[in-house]
């Protein structure tokens, strides 16, 4: 079975309603995003951080996967299919997909100040000030901050480096370490970036663009890996 690796970002979960800082000057719902997405925002101000992750843990359980998430699930029928997601929200999982690799990690974990390697799973939306690990610190959210490493970075490229067919949906390409995998996919593996604002991409062999929302984009591309089986 062909291998499909897929980047996704913040324009497929848009499309379901989750906000992204993307194309507003790196304001977060009017934040900046160094107040609640940074180790210096949380040593600052723990409490604000909580709250913000709170608020986007309560618009996440109300969203719902999009046909794109859904059309990424169904080529699994067909495909040994792994997503590499920049994002935090637990819609590709919603929509059936079974290998996820979350980046910059999960909105619905936890993990400890003190430890990093104690993560825990989230049943609610809410995470308080005086929340502690089994070792008694405080409990924080499961996010890659700005600053901090990437530690599935590791596993994405050893994912992409296996690939049989590469697709970027709904990121501009332009937070790294991320944006670098299309750079590791060989030029014989074919290469199709789906977004309605094309990220810049220097050419490059079997590259295909569609410049289009995810909603409608991931079903012509998976017809299309259909057609060519």
């Amino acid at each position: 079975m062909m291998k499909v690796v897929v980047l996704t970002g913040a324009g497929i979960s848009a499309e379901s309603g989750i906000a992204t800082f993307r194309d507003s000057n790196g304001l977060w719902e009017g934040h900046d995003v160094m107040e609640v997405a940074s180790p210096q925002g949380w040593a600052k101000n723990p409490e604000l951080v909580l709250n913000f992750y709170n608020e986007r843990r309560k618009a996440a359980l109300k969203a719902e996967p999009n046909a794109g998430h859904l059309a990424l699930a169904k080529l699994e029928e067909d495909f040994d299919v792994t997503i590499v997601t920049q994002n935090v929200d637990n819609l590709h999982e919603k929509a059936g997909s079974s290998n996820v690799i979350h980046l910059h990690g999960q909105l619905f974990q936890c993990r400890s100040t003190a430890d990093e390697n104690l993560v825990y799973e989230m049943d609610g939306w809410e995470l308080k000030l005086g929340d502690k690990c089994e070792k008694g610190s405080q409990l924080r959210p499961n996010i890659v901050w700005f600053g901090e490493l990437v530690p599935m970075m590791e596993v994405a490229a050893k994912e992409t480096y296996g690939a049989d067919i590469f697709m970027v949906v709904g990121t501009s390409l332009v937070v790294y370490p991320a944006a670098g995998l299309l750079d590791l996919v060989a030029d014989h593996v074919p290469k199709y970036v789906i977004d309605p604002k094309l990220p810049q991409v220097s050419k490059r062999s079997n590259l295909y663009l569609y410049e289009e929302n995810a909603t409608t984009g991931v079903e012509k591309v998976r017809q299309r890996l259909l057609a060519d089986l």
